[in-house]
């Protein structure tokens, strides 16, 4: 997974760069929407099948992506699904999005915090991690929230780099490898 997200920083930075160099209007709203859409093909088990398909032209694959999008892709979106498909680059495109996402959220001074609970949170929790979370990183925090049932009880908070593990299963994990060791 880490190979994946290095391999593909490069063309999120450059993305996100030229969304900031030519942001005359909502570029990088408009960047977000395509990436997200562009995200859903390259993670698509078919059209990863044909783009390492040596026998099928890199161009009809391309056009095959950008058809299926239609006018959610622009000129410059056209442009990094040919860019990819020449570097066999296709399938990060799921990874370029994530970290478009991370990019424009730092930009924006926010960053989207994923909690994992065991059990749905009532909206003073949420409200408590999330100014916690402003306090100890200095950004407006989003909440997007899960439920993992195997946590047992407690949360699990990733926002960024940081990962926050207070379930209940990590402790228990923490403390089995205390004892072994």
């Amino acid at each position: 997974m880490a190979e994946r997200k290095t391999l593909a920083r490069p063309y999120a930075e450059a993305v996100f760069q030229m969304a900031l160099e030519n942001d005359a209007g909502d570029q990088l709203k408009t960047w977000s929407e395509q990436l997200f859409l562009l995200a859903g093909f390259g993670a698509n088990q078919d059209v990863i099948n044909l783009s390492s398909n040596p026998e099928i032209e890199r161009k009809d694959i391309a056009d095959l992506v950008i058809g299926s999008a239609g006018k959610k892709l622009n000129k410059d979106g056209a442009n990094l699904v040919h860019l990819l498909l020449e570097n066999g680059r296709l399938t990060l495109l799921p990874e370029i999005s994530e970290l478009f996402e991370i990019y424009k959220a730092e930009h924006e001074g926010s960053i989207e915090a994923e909690v994992i609970s065991a059990y749905e949170l009532a909206k003073d929790q949420i409200k408590n991690i999330s100014d916690a979370l402003k306090k100890k990183l200095g950004r407006e925090v989003k909440i997007v929230s899960h439920i993992d049932k195997s946590l047992v009880g407690g949360v699990v908070i990733r926002a960024g780099d940081l990962v926050i593990d207070g379930s209940v299963t990590g402790y228990l994990q923490e403390l089995s490898s205390q004892i072994n060791h």
